[in-house]
């Protein structure tokens, strides 16, 4: 095939060089690449004596091969991110309370330092660190307020935990609140974290529990677009952006490069949505030719490209919408 260009990265070019036929670059936005191949148009011209390399005179199999190189590069960089934060920058949690949220619950009955060992009498021995936690988590939201649910009322029977402070064991009642936004009652406050020792294939592992756990929400939210409450976790460039700029202001490289991953991998799986212009109509069209023998008319991929630009622009306001409704209101929630 004939290369017209080659840039790593997204958006306005940083740097490039021209070599032979085809222009390498470097653009701004770190996520995944662009390449422009001759003849994907149908009103491209090749120079004389180049048409055989043209993009639709490529067997389809070569075709497919190339163009899934582009998400499968998003869904790998994703991957190597996640395999090298958990390598390295790894955290587990702990039954210790770490952030608390002011004006909940937690801030008049509970101090950064406590550790949780038991929530209305139950301390799961038999549980793993984790379903622990979630265990006691559910044990909370467990506990209700009387009548309709609104946002922050108090449950109506108190949670009763049992913590050890400063060496000391000690039994306190808290009422639990609602929070709309988890849709279940809460005290206020996060388990502490602690460094975790994972090796290649707890790292590998991890990663891919993430990516498998990100995929799902990704598609869910995708096939759900007709509940307005799945359209509000849709977001744009400025909300991506937005959240990028606070991550690093609020925390660090680590969860900066963890985002990278999350945007590259939710990228490389939408791109493979099979609808034109993404990558994934073109694998689309490009199968359909193989099963029919003969290629599809330009005529009819058209057609279903406008479909498939339809829908990439009304995503694109819709994300757009959402960003502006978060700037102007409650924000992003990046804590």
């Amino acid at each position: 095939m004939r290369v017209e260009k080659f840039f790593l990265f997204f958006g306005p070019k940083l740097v490039s060089r021209k070599r032979g036929e085809t222009e390498y670059g470097i653009a701004t936005i770190p996520a995944g690449g662009y390449v422009k191949i001759s003849g994907m148009n149908p009103d491209d011209v090749l120079p004389e004596g180049e048409e055989h390399r043209g993009y639709y005179e490529m067997p389809v199999c070569k075709r497919i091969v190339v163009i899934g190189a582009g998400p499968a590069v998003n869904i790998f960089l994703a991957f190597a991110i996640l395999f090298v934060l958990f390598l390295t920058s790894a955290q587990q949690g702990t039954q210790t309370v770490g952030e608390i949220s002011p004006d909940t619950p937690a801030a008049a009955a509970l101090q950064p330092g406590d550790r949780i060992l038991a929530v209305d009498g139950r301390s799961y021995p038999g549980d793993d660190l984790g379903d622990r936690l979630e265990s006691f988590k559910d044990q909370v939201a467990s506990h209700e307020c009387a009548g309709e649910q609104t946002k922050g009322c108090l449950a109506e029977t108190p949670v009763i935990l049992r913590i050890r402070r400063d060496g000391e064991v000690r039994t306190i009642s808290v009422r639990p609140e609602y929070d709309p936004a988890l849709q279940r009652t809460r005290i206020g406050f996060s388990y502490g974290s602690e460094p975790a020792e994972y090796g290649a294939g707890d790292s590998a592992k991890e990663a891919g529990d993430v990516m498998w756990n990100i995929s799902t929400k990704t598609i869910t939210v995708f096939a759900n677009l007709l509940d307005a409450e799945k359209r509000k976790e849709v977001s744009g460039v400025v909300g991506t952006s937005e959240v990028a700029h606070q991550t690093i202001d609020k925390f660090g490289a680590t969860e900066a490069f963890f985002l990278l991953a999350v945007v590259s991998l939710s990228l490389g799986l939408i791109n493979l949505f099979p609808f034109l212009p993404l990558d994934g109509g073109h694998i689309f069209w490009s199968l359909v030719e193989k099963v029919r023998g003969k290629r599809v008319p330009f005529a009819v991929m058209e057609r279903a490209g406008a479909i498939g630009f339809v829908l990439v622009i009304m995503l694109f306001f819709l994300g757009l919408s959402n960003d502006i409704g978060r700037l102007t209101g409650e924000g992003f929630n990046v804590r």
